[in-house]
């Protein structure tokens, strides 16, 4: 049986950080031997808020495709593309606009959020829109599934509803995408809320040991624990949720002398730092061949832009040929 084909990617609107290791990246390279793999960088998605600072989205598109890489996507195995560089999704992503209704769009919760998180008085169209693109992404590689978490399902429910509208008009051209649920560790920042570029509270996969040993001195810990011999409470304190990840072997430990108020936090975030930098080393190691040899990376994302384009064109065709168009 041939496999099934799965579809994501990531905004380059900054360094990669933890969260999104844990949460997407380390889930991708799992599914890569399974699923027939596309993974893009969201360069088109990412103008939505850095429509001003395009110098910046190729430099973190560049930095995106690296860290792939590094954290262990087999370009041999996943197709590693830029969205921009496969311009049937700019075509697909107007022709679904029009049979997409605005309050459909307008319903979707990120679009509230995004505006107030960006301070517009007046959103894009690009923004408005962002969901038609995203949809226009997963369809025309025909996914089977998406790597989301839980808190992604209603977004891939709008592309869901998409296909099934533009199925009911042309004929049945897209697959509906299925939700690929997967146990995502929520990640803590350095402040206690969930580790995000927006809060400025990130470890970056591409932090130097001292720079990660600098940023866990830094962070937030359990506020009753004032004294070291005060008792914790770990299941409070992304301290210990980052050794839960990171740290397994020594977890319990980490639990039980931190109740016992026998664990000081500083000694805790030493422990800690080490064990990151640990888990971060061979990737990092990674990072830094991929850095001597630019031309590895531009062969990457020249190859996986050809392997996306070949699909890319097909579904066009079938895109087409159902609108009687072109």
């Amino acid at each position: 049986m041939s496999k099934g084909r799965i579809l994501s990617g990531m905004q380059p609107t900054g360094m990669l950080h933890l969260g999104n290791l844990e949460g997407a990246l380390r889930n991708w390279v799992r599914l890569q031997d399974d699923y027939e793999t596309f993974a893009f960088i969201a360069d088109w998605h990412a103008l939505t808020s850095m429509y001003e600072q395009p110098e910046l989205i190729e430099k973190y598109a560049r930095e995106l495709a690296i860290d792939y890489v590094a954290a262990g996507l087999d370009p041999e195995k996943a197709a590693i593309f830029r969205q921009s560089d496969v311009k049937e999704h700019a075509e697909l992503h107007l022709l679904l606009s029009m049979v997409t209704p605005v309050p459909w769009l307008e319903r979707v919760p990120t679009y509230k959020e995004k505006r107030e998180e960006l301070k517009l008085e007046s959103a894009s169209y690009g923004l408005l829109g962002y969901p038609v693109l995203q949809a226009a992404d997963i369809l025309m590689y025909k996914a089977d599934a998406v790597p989301v978490g839980k808190d992604q399902v209603p977004h891939l429910e709008l592309t869901r509803e998409i296909a099934r509208r533009f199925n009911n008009f042309y004929g049945p051209v897209f697959p509906e995408p299925e939700a690929l649920l997967t146990e995502t560790p929520v990640v803590l920042g350095l402040d206690g809320r969930k580790m995000s570029k927006s809060y400025d509270n990130t470890i970056l996969i591409s932090d130097p040991p001292e720079v990660v040993e600098a940023k866990v001195r830094m962070m937030y810990t359990d506020p009753l624990k004032i004294y070291k011999t005060d008792p914790g409470h770990p299941e409070a304190c992304p301290v210990y949720g980052m050794h839960l990840i990171y740290n397994k072997e020594e977890a319990p430990r980490v639990e039980r002398e931190c109740k016992l108020g026998s664990l000081g936090c500083v000694q805790d975030k030493g422990d800690l730092a080490r064990a990151l930098n640990r888990a971060l080393a061979p990737i990092q190691q990674r990072r830094r061949e991929l850095e001597e040899h630019p031309e590895r990376v531009k062969a990457i994302l020249r190859n996986g832009g050809e392997r996306a384009s070949a699909v890319a064109r097909e579904t066009m065709k079938e895109v087409r040929a159902a609108m009687r168009i072109g």
